[in-house]
């Protein structure tokens, strides 16, 4: 598996977090792969194989070969159907706002199509990237796309922008309350404009981040025990910890830890 990351030019770094590629041979018995929330939005390119999608009552579908995967408030597990060759841009949990054509709220947990979300536009840059050569090929011309239908970065509201980079610094370990005296902004009004900007509410977000750094833990084995592990995420106890961990990661710590660290870090919010 050769997995790369490459940083986007500075006309795009406040909304892109970074691009990354996944090229991968044909396996000859797939394993299932489970994706981690990490509060980001991903735009999917698969120049290679399909990949299946397994959704509830364990049935599948296959994804198209390029979307927009919006946020995810569950695990998602996936499996290749042949040779892996994925280009991804991975947006900030706001940085896909400028773009959107739909609300962001309605892409939860879905993959939605380049043509549906930009139309014609959509279906000429899926041909564009797909037929590209290299990666720095592919970079450039997603970057010329978004750039062209960039309207403003202004779209993104100051608050919400402020509040995400206190949970990001907190390792989501604030409370909403907490986050709206901070920011000077009613609780309400903060959790409406989080829907609309994001697609998660800050307690969500707040999760999700919180659980990503403690992954990142426990995948570096910077822990002493599970317990010690939930005290270091500031969780309210063991339970706590337990539920939170199941509710992304669809295992228990102790399930997670047993499995021998199986699933690739790319997916729990790597960059």
């Amino acid at each position: 598996m050769n997995y790369q990351t490459f940083e986007p030019s500075p006309d795009l770094n406040t909304l892109i977090k970074c691009y990354w590629t996944l090229e991968s041979p044909k396996e000859e018995s797939p394993q299932r792969q489970t994706i981690v929330p990490d509060g980001c939005i991903e735009m999917i390119f698969h120049y290679g194989d399909l990949y299946k999608q397994y959704i509830a009552d364990g049935n599948d579908i296959v994804q198209p070969r390029c979307f927009v995967f919006g946020q995810l408030t569950k695990p998602l597990e996936i499996e290749p159907t042949g040779e892996t060759g994925i280009f991804s841009v991975r947006f900030y949990p706001e940085g896909f706002l400028p773009f959107a054509t739909i609300p962001i709220k309605e892409m939860e947990n879905k993959a939605v199509s380049l043509e549906k979300l930009f139309g014609t536009d959509g279906l000429k840059i899926e041909q564009s990237v797909l037929n590209a050569t290299s990666t720095s090929e592919r970079i450039n011309l997603i970057e010329t796309f978004l750039l062209n239908r960039l309207a403003s970065v202004e779209a993104i509201d100051k608050i919400i922008k402020s509040t995400i980079e206190t949970i990001l610094t907190a390792n989501g370990q604030l409370s909403v309350q907490e986050l709206s005296k901070l920011n000077n902004i009613n609780r309400r009004q903060l959790e409406r404009k989080f829907s609309t900007t994001i697609g998660l509410s800050p307690k969500q977000l707040s999760k999700t981040v919180r659980l990503q750094a403690t992954l990142k833990m426990l995948i570096s084995k910077n822990f002493t025990s599970l317990t010690g592990l939930a005290y270091k995420g500031d969780y309210y106890d063991q339970a706590h910890f337990i539920r939170d961990f199941k509710e992304f990661t669809g295992l228990t710590p102790k399930e997670f830890y047993g499995n021998n660290f199986k699933m690739s870090s790319l997916f729990y919010g790597a960059d």
